[in-house]
Order: C-alpha cells, then sequence, then structure tokens
C-alpha cells in the first residue's frame, strides 16, 4: 500500500506528534507499505529518504513551530504522480489538512484523521489577548473541519473519542493510541547519566520529560517539589526538554528559592541521552492537563520507572493500579505526599517498575497498534474501490 503523512509538525520539532509520525511510519515500512512524509522545512535537517520538506515560516507566539507555505505544499504534493497514494493520512489542521484533503480529492481516495491534540484548553497560551470563549470555539471548529473531509478519524483515547462526539463531530471515529516502539524503549543507563551530570549516585531525584510549555503543567511540579524539599532536601528534579515557557520556569524556581534543586537538560536525544535521563530517575512525575495520550509516560513504564500522575483527558487510559503508576490529584501536598511515600520506599518502586513495564508490552505496543490502523485503512481503500 501507498500512503501519504502529511503534518504541520514534525522533527527536529520534538513533541508526541513528531515521535507518532515516525513510530509508525517506521514500523509501516518495515511490513512493505511505502510511505511518503509531507513536512515542514525548519532549516538544517539532513534529508530523509521519503521524506518531503516543504518551506515553512516561524508561528507567531510560538518560536518552535513552522507553518508550511500552503502554495509550496500543494506544489510539492502534486509531484505524487510518479507513486500515488492509496490513502492519505492528515496530522494536524492547519495547511497539512488543506493539502491532504486536496491530496485525496485529485486521486479518490480516502483520508484518515488522527486529533493527536486537544487544543481547546491551551490556545489561551499562546494567543493571550483574546478571549477565552472565542478561543474554544476556534478550538472545536478544527475538529469539525477535520471531520468533514474524512474518511474516519483516529483518536488516540477514549476520553478523545468522547470529547469528539461532544462537539458534535459525526464521522467515524476509532479509538486507536499511539504505540511504543519496545524494541528501541529498553535499556538505558540511569548510574552513567547521573556520572555526566554531577548527581551522586544516591541522591533521590524526581524526572518529567516533556516540552516546557505551559499546557504541560510544569510549574506544577515546582510548586511539589518546593514542599518535598521541606522533608527531603537534597531531592532533584530533573526537567527534560524546552520550550516557550521555559523563561516562567526558570523564573518560578529563582522566586521558589528550588534552584539547587532543579536541574533543565533540555532537550535530549533519543536514541541514548533521553533513555539515560528517564532511568536516572526514582519516579517519573507528570501532570499536563491536555494531553490525547501521554506517550512520555508510556516511554517512563516501558523502561520500569514508577509514574506518579493526575488522571486527565487521555492519560486516563494510561495510569490506574496494576500499570506501575500511582495516580494522584491536582493538589501540591496530596502530590508531593505521593512523591514522599515513593522516594522512602524503593520496594514499591521496584514492584511499580515491573509492573509498568509488563502493562507496556501487553497493552502498548506500536505493532499492535499499527495491525489495527492497518486494519482501518485497509477497509477504507476497499470500500472507496468498490464504490
Amino acid at each position: 500500500m501507498n500512503l501519504l503523512h502529511v503534518s504541520d509538525v514534525y522533527f527536529p520539532r520534538i513533541n508526541g506528534v513528531s515521535t507518532s509520525i515516525r513510530g509508525s511510519a517506521r514500523e509501516l515500512r518495515r511490513r512493505g507499505h511505502h510511505v511518503d512524509l509531507l513536512v515542514p522545512h525548519y532549516g538544517g535537517e539532513a534529508a530523509e529518504e521519503h521524506v518531503i520538506r516543504v518551506h515553512s515560516n516561524p508561528v507567531p507566539f510560538d518560536p518552535e513551530d513552522r507553518l508550511m507555505d500552503p502554495r509550496r505544499a500543494h506544489a510539492a504534493a502534486a509531484r505524487l504522480d510518479r507513486r500515488p497514494p492509496d490513502l492519505v493520512h492528515v496530522h494536524t489542521p492547519f495547511v497539512a489538512q488543506a493539502v491532504g484533503r486536496r491530496v485525496a480529492r485529485r486521486f479518490e481516495v480516502p483520508t484518515v484523521v488522527t486529533v493527536h491534540t486537544h487544543f481547546e484548553d491551551y490556545l489561551h497560551c499562546y494567543v493571550p489577548l483574546l478571549p477565552r470563549p472565542l478561543l474554544r470555539r476556534v478550538a472545536r471548529s478544527f475538529y469539525l473541519r477535520q471531520a468533514r473531509s474524512a474518511s474516519a478519524l483516529l483518536a488516540p483515547s477514549r476520553a478523545i473519542s468522547d470529547l469528539l462526539a461532544e462537539y458534535g463531530v459525526r464521522a467515524r471515529v476509532e479509538v486507536i493510541p499511539t504505540g511504543v516502539p519496545l524494541e528501541e524503549i529498553r535499556g538505558g543507563d540511569g548510574e552513567a547519566f547521573r556520572r555526566r551530570m554531577g548527581i551522586e549516585p544516591d541522591r533521590k531525584v524526581l524526572v518529567h520529560v516533556g516540552r516546557m510549555a505551559h499546557e504541560k503543567n510544569v510549574g506544577f511540579l515546582i510548586e511539589v517539589l518546593a514542599v518535598v524539599r521541606r522533608f527531603l532536601p537534597d531531592v532533584l528534579l530533573l526537567l527534560a526538554g524546552d520550550g516557550p515557557a521555559l523563561s516562567s520556569l526558570r523564573r518560578q524556581v529563582v522566586e521558589l528559592g528550588v534552584d539547587r534543586n532543579v536541574r533543565f537538560v533540555g532537550y535530549l536525544d533519543r536514541e541514548r541521552e533521553l533513555l539515560d535521563c528517564y532511568r536516572a530517575g526514582d519516579v517519573f512525575v507528570f501532570a499536563s492537563r491536555t494531553e490525547t495520550q501521554g506517550l512520555v509516560l508510556l516511554e517512563a513504564m516501558a523502561l520500569e520507572v514508577p509514574v506518579l500522575s493526575t488522571a486527565v483527558l487521555g492519560t486516563r487510559d494510561v495510569v490506574g493500579p496494576g500499570r506501575g503508576a500511582v495516580v494522584v490529584e491536582e493538589n501540591v501536598a496530596a502530590f508531593a505526599a505521593q512523591a514522599l511515600m515513593l522516594l522512602e520506599n524503593p520496594a514499591l518502586r521496584r514492584r511499580l517498575g515491573r509492573d509498568g513495564r509488563r502493562f507496556v508490552e501487553e497493552e502498548w505496543s506500536d505493532r499492535a497498534t499499527v495491525s489495527r490502523t492497518l486494519d482501518l485503512y485497509g477497509e477504507l481503500v476497499l470500500q472507496r474501490r468498490a464504490a
């Protein structure tokens, strides 16, 4: 099967959407399918086979992102005549949506859309001058516009499927999460990472991996750290990632007087340093309010790092009893109490680590989720050809 995936986001921009697209494309190719990616050009990235880069411009209020030039994106898509797609898979609702819809119409093939992002809860972080009710209506329009042109929508969690129904989406919706590439997410040398970073072997470490963005609620974790520090003065919070909230988070650390207890380590190479960073933590902490799934939770579990997390929106499908995770409400005192309990209980941490790995192996492998996606692709292609 020839497949075209179109997205307004891709590497070197590091986030869950980029990770999801690369992982699924890799698994699809492993199974013998041809996959082209039509994605933004950020500047300086090396050429990749079957990755079509389109000239893009910076996005206001979000310097990490780029918006593909529509004219050039359509021109790039026009060159697909040499290998017409059997199906178009769209991952974002901006230029990618328009290009994907045009390509699908041109070749008379079905379109699948994945709802990767819950826009309603965080657009106000990037467009603060507009009233929230207006931004909510804008966010909902993204989903309705995607649904109108899609043969089927993929929701990475039941919560997102329910949300689409609440918004009035009447298109077909399938709940198929992004899987974890277990062959890649294993090992990791936490001791080596600690040595490189000058962190003592016995120091208690909380670790968080993700964008330093307002919607990720990292400021809440820093508040939690300030409480934990009263009982464990030497505790350390490792924050891996970068993003638009980084400067405000650094100010918060100074204002709370916990600068000696927080280490910002930036973006890390996924194939080496990032796995080591996960493993350097005694507990992985997470409190995002906007996740459609929460891939970093699954990566931590796959590496046998116990998880302490809130359960909001898509993360409700991931964290819970028997899954290597302790679930706690978004309350500083309650979260800090659970963090202290885990940091002081190594036997419980080991058990949670084993539970988490088993849970990911049994329910979240990329091979299982790609198989379900391929079943949907095949059904839609056959329906279109029979029509």
